[in-house]
């Protein structure tokens, strides 16, 4: 806790973090400059009430017992009209700002999101889901509540503070000598203890972060848990992990309670004060006692506003910490943008080649070394080799996910980063071993990549994938909603459909990255064929751990250790009796 709290002691930027915020509400500033009047207006009313006392009090004889009760019910009738006004104007505000915090949340929401479309794989490889998540659900829901409450709440501070502090003036400068020696102490208690709760709020963010990123990862790999009983030590890892998030909460919100009570005690000994001095200037005949009743509840109304405005410091710490990750995350800087004379690569015809590429997810660390490759136009290339060799990451550098630290990647003699992104990517279709399927139905999670994709042609697709006849099958056959990332159904299934979402695109070059680990064999061979009749004259690329399923392949590419150690035909490549061999008779022996 102490490490943590050492690291992030104070906010990177505080005071950009409120302009940031501030330039979400100056896209509303008609709405914005209409909440403003209503708080100056609601607050104004609301002054006039003491004046109004002190008028009534005044109507009294001290001493004699005479009331005047016309001229009371008179100044007690306008208190009822001013107070009642001033309700109805607040409610209203109270309506506005609620409206104004959905429109920039909703903003705020949407930038994010759009932001994430724009970020590198990388980013994504690096950061935990559940982390991403808690900052466009949980940070940016503290924001709201900020904007919708504790805005209305400073605005209203400041009006009715000035207000009261002119309204006292008027009535007895000698009295608001008091608050010289109050007020300042206030301040210098509020901004000592904020100064100390400042960063528990930011790491407590943090916490509440990295317990989500850690539930969701252990939700998503029950079967895995439960497989390998690890129950009860992800409990334990669990716990440590909220017993940090519920002691930065804890210590987050005790020290950040601490300064509304600090506060009303230098409000209360502020009231004492005005009443013993008060009563002094009485007795000397120099105020009257509807003029001491007024200053005493004005006085309330200067001191109220500032311990309401130090209780709601922590909520403000939270709101400017939870602001301030989700600006940081709109900060990650996205994919480079394409070169300014950028080609669109058109009529594809799918000659890959690499020169010299050199490539590391870290400097430290180079993965891929001076690797050389020419895939022929619709030739089949596979690609194997032990687990870490490269055979992935040379995925992503062909979709251009992650960019090459040296040598060069060429379609149709055409360098990558010489041709847009969009058009790059649009040549591909890939299949990945993790398989992935969103909330919809079976046709629109077929025809995904291709936009006006009839029936017939997901229907084709689907056949050819040998996933048709089990489409039938289901409820409404093509119409059935699947759920949950597809959790009702198979494994295989879903790899199925994820092939025929593949096998629908038009493009020239295709990539299958374990694409049939989850399916048997018999429909892993009836696949491959279907395939082969497929992307006939399309370049493919195959990543295959089971070599039994390149076997046909027209090159076979042996990648260790980021380099391409041999390269050949099936036949050719046992005939050497090396590395791929080796590789062959371990798997079949």
């Amino acid at each position: 806790m102490a490490e943590g709290q050492k690291k992030y002691e104070k906010p990177k930027n505080r005071k950009g973090t409120i302009l940031r915020l501030g330039s979400y509400m100056i896209q509303y500033k008609y709405l914005v400059l209409l909440a403003l009047g209503l708080t100056i207006g609601s607050n104004l009313l609301a002054l006039v009430g003491p004046m109004l006392s002190g008028y009534a009090i005044d109507a009294i004889e001290p001493g004699v017992g005479k009331v005047d009760f016309a001229r009371v019910f008179y100044y007690a009738g306008l208190m009822v009209v001013f107070y009642v006004v001033s309700s109805i104007l607040s409610y209203i505000l109270a309506v506005l700002m609620i409206h104004i915090s959905r429109k920039v949340v909703y903003q705020m929401r949407k930038d994010v999101f759009t932001h994430l479309m724009e970020l590198p794989v990388g980013y994504f490889d690096t950061h935990q889901t559940g982390d991403i998540i808690s900052r466009i659900s949980y940070d940016i829901d503290t924001v709201n509540t900020s904007l919708a409450n504790d805005l209305i709440q400073i605005l209203t501070t400041l009006i009715t503070v000035v207000g009261a502090f002119v309204m006292m003036i008027v009535i007895s400068p000698k009295l608001i000598l008091i608050f010289v020696f109050t007020v300042p102490l206030s301040v210098i208690l509020t901004k000592l203890i904020t100064g100390k709760t400042r960063p528990l709020f930011r790491l407590r963010s943090r916490r509440l972060g990295e317990l989500n990123g850690f539930v969701e990862e252990m939700i998503s790999g029950q079967k895995t848990l439960k497989a390998y009983h690890q129950e009860e030590n992800t409990i334990n890892k669990f716990d440590g992990k909220n017993e940090e998030a519920v002691e930065a909460y804890y210590r987050a919100e005790y020290y950040g309670s601490v300064v509304g009570p600090t506060v009303n005690f230098v409000n209360n000994l502020s009231l004492a004060l005005v009443s013993m001095f008060g009563a002094l200037l009485f007795l000397a005949g120099q105020m009257s006692i509807g003029s001491i009743s007024s200053f005493i509840l004005y006085s309330r109304k200067f001191s109220g506003p500032i311990n309401e405005a130090a209780n709601i410091m922590s909520e403000l710490q939270s709101a400017l910490a939870a602001a301030e990750r989700v600006f940081h995350m709109i900060d990650e800087p996205v994919e480079a943008a394409d070169t300014e004379n950028a080609l669109e690569l058109a009529n594809v015809v799918g000659d890959v080649l690499l020169e010299n590429v050199s490539f590391g997810y870290t400097k430290e660390q180079t993965i891929i070394k001076k690797l050389n490759l020419h895939a022929a136009p619709g030739k089949l290339v596979a690609i194997v080799g032990p687990t870490g060799a490269g055979k992935t990451t040379l995925i992503n550098l062909l979709m251009r996910f992650y960019d090459v630290d040296a040598g060069k990647i060429c379609v149709d003699n055409h360098g990558i980063h010489d041709v847009t992104r969009a058009s790059l990517r649009r040549a591909y279709a890939m299949v990945l071993q993790d398989t992935w399927l969103f909330e919809g139905t079976v046709f629109e999670n077929i025809a995904y990549g291709k936009q006006g994709a009839t029936l017939e042609e997901v229907t084709a697709a689907a056949k050819a994938a040998k996933i048709h006849s089990y489409i039938k099958r289901l409820p409404q056959g093509y119409d059935t909603v699947l759920t949950d990332e597809g959790t009702n159904i198979s494994k295989g299934q879903k790899q199925l459909l994820t092939i025929a979402r593949a096998m629908l695109l038009e493009a020239p070059m295709l990539i299958l990255d374990e694409a049939t680990s989850n399916v048997d064999t018999r429909t892993e061979q009836q696949i491959q064929q279907a395939m082969r009749k497929l992307m006939e004259h399309k370049t493919c690329f195959v990543i295959a751990h089971r070599l039994s399923t390149i076997q046909n392949a027209d090159v076979i590419l042996v990648v260790n250790h980021g380099e391409i150690v041999e390269q050949g035909t099936h036949g050719e490549l046992m005939g050497r009796e090396g590395f791929y061999y080796q590789m062959y008779r371990a798997q079949f022996e």
